[in-house]
């Protein structure tokens, strides 16, 4: 029996794949790359921006065929696309799909393929379904002793509700993982041979916050500092609003957390952030800034913005634009705005920024970024560095600084979970190149 998984969106998302792979080997199956010799497929969906959405479709209806030619294939739609709401539109649009599955929940499919109410875990907490079997996470059979960075979700949905947002919607309210259960699933990957961990959450800065009598993401960070063999710890995504001088304090202190903070400012104009409901203004988020790097003395900062957001004008956009062009930061994902059904903003907001201007103002700000990235990681030249090595592409070795920087070496060494010194002899604006220091 064998399985394929295709994954889009997020790093939860690939997350939740992880586990529903680890389910179903669990229950006997193989992976292979090829759906068309898989008796399970599951779509793990995104629908975060409309050409998320339009690819899940078209995956989707490709495997008809599939269907057709076997109706014994089992087809699992998961993720955001269903959402935690009633399906009862895919079902009737797409009747070839045997199961429906919300986001981060493997149980209707193990119910499916074992018909037992036992084994599906009927308990609803989002942590209890992650308990599989044996009680403890098994990583996939591809990625066991191979993958050196995994992610753990630790606060799962949102609770903050920003206009533009369909997280809320498709993966319901803010919980929080009990910390036994974190730290028990980061013992189990440090001894599959998982090197550095990310924590997730939609705001991963709320950890805690639902459950008194779970620590805060601070007090997590330092319980997970103590796992031996665990070599570097991240968190993402972060909101300026719950961004704590006792994490900053954390990260600072704690060697094992790396000196990297992803916390979205998503638009530079006052009346646009009010808009979207982001809770704070444009000055607030330069003054956190300035304390992020106060506080953590060589810091990396990633950022988030969407451009061309319901009633944005040019000069709101140029505000942005010099946001970017005075905090230089570090990355900044960047996005054109997509009304995302049932969000405040595709209700109430008239999607008025035509398409061109949109990606006029994308590729202002990708210049822009790539001028400034290129400008910061050639202060590296020359300079050596500590990197953690994940895997060998082609002839180079692939790698990571603590600022998460990319990194490739040409090694005939076998450098994989590695940590070594490298002197950076090249850098652009997405990647340096280095040797090893002898």
């Amino acid at each position: 029996m064998k399985y394929h998984i295709w994954t889009e969106g997020c790093q939860m998302n690939v997350a939740d794949s992880q586990r529903v792979a680890s389910a179903l080997e669990h229950l006997g199956y193989s992976v292979t790359p090829k759906p068309e010799e898989a008796d399970v497929i599951v779509l793990n969906t995104c629908v975060v921006r409309q050409s998320a959405e339009d690819k899940a479709y078209g995956r989707l209806n490709s495997l008809r065929p599939l269907k057709e030619k076997n109706p014994h294939l089992v087809i699992n739609l998961m993720g955001c696309l269903v959402g935690i709401r009633n399906n009862d539109a895919l079902r009737k649009r797409f009747p070839f799909v045997d199961v429906f599955s919300p986001p981060s929940d493997p149980s209707p499919l193990v119910a499916f393929l074992t018909q037992s109410e036992v084994r599906a875990m009927e308990e609803s907490a989002t942590a209890t379904r992650y308990a599989y079997m044996d009680g403890d996470l098994v990583l996939p059979e591809v990625e066991r002793g191979k993958l050196v960075s995994a992610h753990i979700p630790v606060v799962y949905g949102c609770s903050h509700a920003c206009t533009y947002c369909i997280i809320p919607y498709r993966r319901g309210i803010e919980r929080s993982r009990p910390p036994e259960d974190i730290l028990a699933e980061a013992r189990a990957l440090v001894r599959q041979g998982v090197k550095e961990i990310t924590l997730l959450g939609q705001i991963v800065d709320r950890y805690g916050k639902d459950n008194p009598a779970y620590p805060t993401l601070a007090g997590l960070l330092i319980r997970l500092s103590e796992i031996e063999g665990l070599e570097r710890i991240r968190f993402l995504t972060s909101h300026p609003n719950w961004m704590t001088d006792e994490l900053l304090d954390a990260v600072a202190s704690l060697p094992k957390v790396m000196p990297h903070i992803e916390v979205p400012a998503q638009a530079g104009d006052d009346t646009v952030l009010e808009n979207m409901k982001r809770g704070y203004t444009a000055e607030q988020y330069r003054e956190l800034i300035a304390r992020i790097r106060e506080r953590i003395p060589g810091v990396s900062i990633a950022t988030d913005i969407i451009v061309g957001f319901p009633g944005e004008t040019e000069e709101q956009f140029m505000n942005t634009y010099r946001l970017l062009e005075d905090l230089r930061l570090d990355v900044a994902h960047l996005a054109r705005y997509s009304p995302r059904p049932g969000t405040v903003s595709a209700r109430r907001m008239k999607d008025d920024v035509p398409e061109e201007e949109k990606m006029r103002r994308f590729r202002m700000l990708e210049e822009l970024q790539e001028r400034i990235v290129g400008e910061i990681n050639a202060r590296y030249l020359g300079e050596s560095v500590p990197v953690l090595f994940e895997e060998k592409v082609k002839q180079r070795w692939k790698g990571r600084t603590p600022t998460n920087k990319l990194v490739f070496v040409e090694s005939e060494e076998d450098l994989h979970g590695q940590i070594r010194e490298v002197k950076i002899t090249w850098t652009g604006p997405w990647s340096m190149i280095g040797s090893l220091k002898k």
